[in-house]
């Protein structure tokens, strides 16, 4: 019998970026960073690349925060508490602290590592993963790792297909036609084709692959560059570059899909993409399948009743079309389409939603009339409330976005009750 092949993914630490606040999500970042943003009904942004690594075979993670991190942290000690130090496994959270200079933060991607390298010592891995934790996607990391072994590369970094057009907001990169990365260009205003295609440009997902020893006299010379703003996108990436060997990894190799399905990969980085990504959950098909048992998204959920709805009059019916109603969730004389409702949502008589994404513990009251909508957690929408008719009017009280979706949160709420 011939050996089974050793999964690299056991020998790999994935650390985890999650210390971005996320400004263009506006006031939903406002209490918590941006992977704390909810998602999807009952997960958080983060949940996708922890899963990710978990799904992968990587059982020793670490989660570098900064920015009011109090909601990430509660959430993955209670959603992530299964991993058993006994077993080898682990989440490590590695908030910034005052560890090389009482006034000194993480000043960048590469420096939230480098101050971080006694830790990840101590795990004694072989590879390091670096990953982003503020996108939705899902992705086997083990055929990254394996490539990145393959390709004896210094750096393989995870790379997305998008058209040049689009292209001039990431970073991206020119390649050979083995991959290898021939230059890294940060949101170039005329980005590179590529040899197969001119029309589509490699753009990097921040997902980057090193050998641990590599990677750690990287840090410590990056560490005591003075020129440097320390950051993987910024400094190290185009010094691997220019002097090393860097390898593109494109994510239809390794994305987790069933066969024929499109590939997924999003940064609900706005609040129309936030809202867009969510209500496309409610399709016949939607892209991202989050029924896929042989890849779950792990989460911490609530213990809670089913979803309720009562009443059926002509005018007060509790009932929701091509809708997702989670656990808790009481629809009381309510008419629901295309919405999204999260964790111990309360709707009342004679309400109306459409395009709504209303986080948890939500409270609509009756005769209230929201379309294209974002509810912030815990909102209390008054009485015969209407918005999503009248944006002039929205404007004056409430967020809303460049695609006219209505952004509302109790403090706009409290604002606006105080002025009438």
């Amino acid at each position: 019998m011939a050996p089974r092949e050793e999964r690299l993914s056991r020998r790999t630490m994935a650390f985890v970026l999650a210390g971005g606040r996320g400004s263009r999500l506006r006031e939903l970042t406002d209490r918590r960073v941006k992977p704390a943003v909810y998602f999807g009904g009952k997960s958080r942004i983060i949940d996708f690349a922890l899963s990710n690594a978990l799904n992968s075979g990587i059982r020793k993670m670490a989660l570098a925060t900064q920015y009011k991190a109090h909601s990430l942290i509660r959430h993955v000690q209670r959603g992530w508490n299964f991993l058993r130090a006994e077993r080898n496994e682990f989440l490590d959270i590695l908030p910034a602290s005052q560890r090389y200079d009482e006034s000194m933060w993480y000043r960048g991607t590469a420096d939230a590592v480098a101050q971080n390298i006694d830790i990840i010592d101590s795990y004694g891995v072989d590879y390091v993963l670096i990953l982003a934790g503020d996108h939705i996607y899902k992705m086997d990391y083990e055929l990254m790792i394996r490539h990145h072994v393959q390709a004896r590369a210094d750096v393989t970094i995870g790379c997305l297909t998008v058209p040049r057009a689009e292209a001039s907001a990431f970073g991206v990169m020119a390649i050979d036609e083995n991959d290898v990365i021939t230059s890294f260009l940060e949101k170039p205003k005329d980005p590179p084709g590529t040899p197969d295609d001119p029309n589509v440009t490699l753009a990097s997902m921040g997902i980057y692959v090193f050998r641990w020893d590599f990677l750690r006299d990287l840090l410590i010379r990056d560490m005591q560059d003075e020129n440097s703003s320390h950051d993987f996108g910024n400094d190290l990436i185009p010094a691997i570059v220019k002097g090393g060997k860097a390898q593109a990894h494109r994510f239809t190799d390794s994305c987790v899909r069933a066969p024929g399905e499109p590939v997924y990969w999003r940064d609900v980085g706005t609040v129309d993409a936030f809202w867009r990504a969510n209500i496309d959950l409610t399709d016949f098909n939607p892209e991202l399948n989050l029924w896929d048992r042989d890849w779950p998204i792990w989460t911490y959920s609530e213990v809670v009743p089913p979803a309720k709805f009562i009443h059926d009059e002509p005018d007060r019916r509790g009932s929701a079309v091509s809708s997702l109603v989670s656990g808790g969730c009481i629809i009381s004389g309510t008419e629901i389409r295309q919405s999204l409702l999260f964790t111990q949502v309360h709707t009342n008589s004679y309400a109306s939603l459409e395009g709504a994404v209303v986080l948890p513990y939500a409270n609509v009251a009756r005769h209230a009339r929201l379309t294209n909508v974002v509810i912030d957690r815990g909102v209390r929408i008054p009485e015969g409330l209407i918005v999503g008719e009248d944006p002039e009017e929205d404007a004056k009280w409430f967020r809303v976005s460049e695609g006219g979706v209505t952004l509302i949160t109790q403090d706009m709420l409290d604002r606006r009750e105080a002025s009438s």
